[in-house]
């Protein structure tokens, strides 16, 4: 029994960073109603972020968090305001070609920059576990888990409290009226690519101990997005920290069930059942929740 207890607590606290990922690709689909299919290569560069400033500083893997993000905000700040702006009015497969496209760039920027080889990250922290009865945490998810959880937590009260947050949540309840009153919708809309951007930074620098990174897992992430989101209900900030948790435990015991190899087998079922039995997600509709 300790060591079910422990696998799944050990999943809940994957799921919390999985739960920022799909959080970023949430929060732009919610406000701009486009799918950025290039999240996954957003959370690499946080991957390598983290990375460079472990083999430079010897930093503690926190560390990277703050500057991973920041750097994916201007990231994808800039992108929104000066590329992606221009396709807002376009069908949504013009959209979808712009991101896919967007990924194969970033992910063969990667191989040009950094080779195909795998890059780890080695601490001591990698070494520890925390212990609590009978569980036995891994040091590194728990400060990962922590550090998700506390992000979503501010981001949820900047999006609810700041003139900036109501901003952005007016500009997705009704463009035309926000515009109408002055918001400036394509700074807003910057502003949210880059909050999302932000957010696959951070979890990157986040999971960077516990992955080698190298530019062929943004794929995996960007999946893991889409079926948290899809779980909790698409455009849902409550449904994509649900959806998350729901993920990281489903992968802990389809690893401990059948085989490591086979984790996302019980996270492809749950999304089947789901979908079957309510297509709209869990949470269902963000209407009301913005």
């Amino acid at each position: 029994m300790d060591l079910v207890a422990g696998v799944i607590a050990n999943g809940v606290l994957m799921g919390a960073v999985y739960a920022l990922i799909a959080f970023g690709l949430t929060i732009i689909f919610g406000v701009m109603r486009v799918v950025n299919f290039a999240h996954g290569e957003m959370v690499v560069i946080g991957m390598y972020a983290g990375y460079f400033l472990w083999a430079a500083f010897d930093t503690h893997p926190l560390a990277a968090v703050l500057p991973a993000a920041a750097l994916l905000f201007l990231i994808g700040y800039l992108l929104q305001f000066h590329l992606v702006q221009h396709f807002l009015a376009r069908p949504a497969h013009v959209q979808f070609i712009l991101f896919i496209a967007l990924a194969l760039v970033i992910t063969g920027a990667h191989l040009v920059a950094f080779g195909p080889n795998p890059r780890g990250i080695f601490s001591l922290a990698s070494f520890e576990v925390y212990r609590i009865g009978g569980l036995r945490l891994d040091a590194v998810r728990s400060q990962a888990a922590a550090a998700a959880l506390l992000i979503v937590a501010l981001l949820w009260a900047f999006l609810r409290a700041s003139r900036l947050g109501r901003a952005i949540r007016a500009a997705a309840d009704n463009r035309t009226g926000a515009a109408v009153v002055g918001i400036r919708i394509r700074h807003v809309y910057a502003v949210t690519a880059g909050i999302g951007m932000a957010c696959a930074g951070a979890a990157g620098a986040l999971v960077a101990p516990l992955f080698d990174t190298h530019p062929f897992l943004a794929p995996e992430f960007t999946l893991i997005a889409f079926i948290t989101v899809i779980l909790g209900g698409i455009g849902s900030l409550p449904g994509a920290l649900l959806g998350g948790l729901l993920i990281g435990v489903a992968e802990a015991a389809a690893a401990l069930v059948l085989s490591p190899s086979m984790k996302s087998v019980l996270s492809y079922g749950l999304l089947i059942l789901v979908m079957l039995a309510r297509p709209q997600g869990i949470i269902g509709s963000p209407e009301g929740q913005r």
